[in-house]
C-alpha cells in the first residue's frame, strides 16, 4: 500500500440548495496519477475546490500528509484548465510568481525556477512572453510553475483540453516521462476516456447527479506507457469498463 498524500473524507457540497457532489471518498498514494472521470457538470471541478481550499464543504474533510486542510487555501498546488499566465510577464517571471509570492528575493526566485527550464522543455524561452510561445509550451510552463508552488502535490484541471490532437498526444508522451522523474503524485480531472486510461495508476469514474464516485479503476499496465498501449486488448478492455461504468 502506498503513502496516502492526499485524502478527501466524505466530502458533499451544496449550491443555492441543491446537492451538487455527495459523500466523496478520494486517496491520492505517493507517486500516484490518479485521474478523476466523468462527464462536464458532474462536480469535478466543485470537488478540486474543496480539495485546494478554494470552498468550504457542506461536509467532510481534507488531509494532506495526515494533516487537516480543509477550508485552507494554498496547501496543494492547482493546476486549472487555463494557464494563467501574465501577457505582460516574461516567462521566467511567470514561473517564478509561486517563489516571490512566498518571499523568495527575485533574484535567487529566478535562478531556483532557471534551474528546472531543461528538465521541463522550456530552454530557451525565459526571456519570451507568454504569446510568443505554442499551446503546448505554455502548458509546460504552467506546469512547472506548479511544480515549484508545490513538489509534493498537485490538482490538475484538464490541463491538455484545449490543446489540438497531435499537440496532445506529444504533451502525454512528455508528461508520462516527466511524472516518472520528479516524482509528483497528481490527482487529474479529465471527461477524455483514452487519456485516463494512458495516464492514471487508477480512475475514479464520477457519475450523477448529485456527483459521487461510482466505481475505481486501477490500472495495472506499468507506467510510462507507449503508443502500443493504445492499441492493446488491456487498453480496450479499462476503456470497456469504464464505458460501462459510465451508462449504468
Amino acid at each position: 500500500m502506498k503513502l496516502i498524500k492526499l485524502e478527501a473524507q466524505n466530502i458533499s457540497k451544496r449550491f443555492a440548495g441543491e446537492l451538487v457532489i455527495k459523500d466523496i471518498n478520494i486517496r491520492l498514494g505517493e507517486n500516484e496519477l490518479v485521474s478523476l472521470l466523468g462527464v462536464s457538470g458532474i462536480g469535478k471541478s466543485t470537488l478540486f475546490n474543496v480539495i485546494a481550499g478554494v470552498l468550504a464543504p457542506d461536509t467532510g474533510q481534507v488531509f494532506l500528509n495526515g494533516e487537516d486542510i480543509t477550508g485552507q487555501a494554498g496547501k496543494v498546488s492547482y493546476m486549472q484548465q487555463k494557464d494563467l499566465m501574465q501577457p505582460h510577464m516574461t516567462v521566467l517571471d511567470n514561473i517564478s510568481l509561486p517563489l516571490f509570492i512566498r518571499g523568495v528575493n527575485k533574484r535567487q526566485a529566478r535562478a531556483q525556477a532557471l534551474s528546472h527550464f531543461r528538465e521541463f522543455g522550456l530552454e530557451g524561452t525565459q526571456k519570451k512572453y507568454p504569446i510568443q510561445l505554442s499551446g503546448g509550451m505554455r502548458q509546460r510552463a504552467a506546469l512547472l510553475r506548479t511544480y515549484l508552488f508545490s513538489q509534493d502535490v498537485a490538482l490538475f484541471d484538464e490541463p491538455f483540453s484545449a490543446l489540438d490532437a497531435i499537440t496532445k498526444t506529444a504533451m502525454h508522451r512528455w508528461y508520462l516521462a516527466l511524472m516518472e522523474r520528479i516524482n509528483m503524485s497528481a490527482l487529474f480531472i479529465t471527461h477524455d476516456i483514452d487519456e485516463a486510461i494512458l495516464l492514471s495508476d487508477r480512475v475514479y469514474v464520477m457519475t450523477g447527479p448529485p456527483g459521487v464516485i461510482a466505481h475505481e479503476i486501477v490500472i495495472d499496465t506499468p507506467r510510462p506507457r507507449g503508443d502500443e498501449f493504445l492499441v492493446s486488448d488491456a487498453f480496450i478492455g479499462y476503456k470497456r469498463e469504464i464505458i460501462k461504468r459510465l451508462s449504468a
